[in-house]
């Protein structure tokens, strides 16, 4: 880490490179895991499905933290997809965590569920049984938290799990992060954990690399505290840490 700045309550820690951002996200998440553990049986994480999270996910596997106490839920999905997809979130996050420890229980969306109400309420009561104690999560380019994107995000959203229809700027960046080839083959719906219900959790932890985050990390630190960067939220959060590298970095205040 080469500086630490406060913006509202937000902590940021800003490293050289990504994997170094990755990996120190990894290094004091799992510190938390350990730590809460200790004074829990079990303990409930929401983990975000993106490229951006890769060094972090890689780098939280090597620490010992007792797998086998976790639930574990993924944030969103896209509704419709094939859940053996490679675009799937839930595949996404299998393949680089559910599927190389064992946990408690891993909680995923139902992808092709045919009532997509009945399928929030299910997820929903997922959540009410096993409260999250911590949240990894990344930020999108438009700013949005999960697929809450900056015109279906509330911040006082009666919700816990809704069905949203993605920004076009959202779907851009799935075919800049190389999920998909080009903007029509992006689904146009979706599955979100909302953004109070992300919020609840006592503990967040933001991994937001690269340069094409730049100006969504600009505004979520030093812009207004609005639905139009819905990550601007994070200022408020009593514990959450943001963890980004000199590139993402490169338009903040500092």
């Amino acid at each position: 880490m080469i500086k630490e700045l406060q913006k509202g309550r937000l902590k940021v820690k800003i490293s050289e490179s990504r994997t170094e951002s990755g990996q120190l996200a990894a290094k004091e998440a799992a510190k938390y895991v350990i730590e809460l553990l200790d004074r829990k049986d079990e303990v409930n994480i929401i983990f975000a499905s993106a490229p951006s999270q890769n060094e972090f996910l890689a780098g939280l596997l090597e620490y010992p933290v007792d797998w086998t106490r976790i639930n574990a839920f993924h944030m969103d999905e896209y509704i419709g997809i094939d859940p053996e997809s490679p675009q799937s979130f839930g595949k996404f996050i299998k393949d680089r965590v559910f599927s190389k420890v064992k946990l408690k229980s891993a909680n995923y969306f139902n992808a092709k569920a045919e009532d997509t109400e009945a399928e929030c309420r299910r997820y929903a009561s997922l959540l009410k049984q096993m409260p999250a104690d911590m949240v990894f999560l990344g930020i999108g380019e438009n700013g949005h938290l999960a697929f809450n994107d900056p015109h279906v995000a509330f911040f006082d959203d009666p919700r816990d799990v809704k069905v949203i229809d993605l920004d076009p700027a959202c779907r851009q960046q799935q075919v800049n992060d190389g999920c998909f080839q080009k903007l029509e083959d992006v689904p146009v719906y979706a599955y979100t954990i909302t953004i109070p219900e992300l919020l609840y959790a006592n503990r967040l932890f933001a991994i937001v690399p690269t340069k094409f985050k730049a100006n969504a990390v600009k505004a979520t630190c030093d812009g207004p505290i609005t639905t139009e960067c819905p990550a601007s939220i994070l200022r408020t959060h009593r514990n959450c840490t943001l963890y980004i590298d000199t590139d993402s970095a490169s338009l903040v205040a500092q």
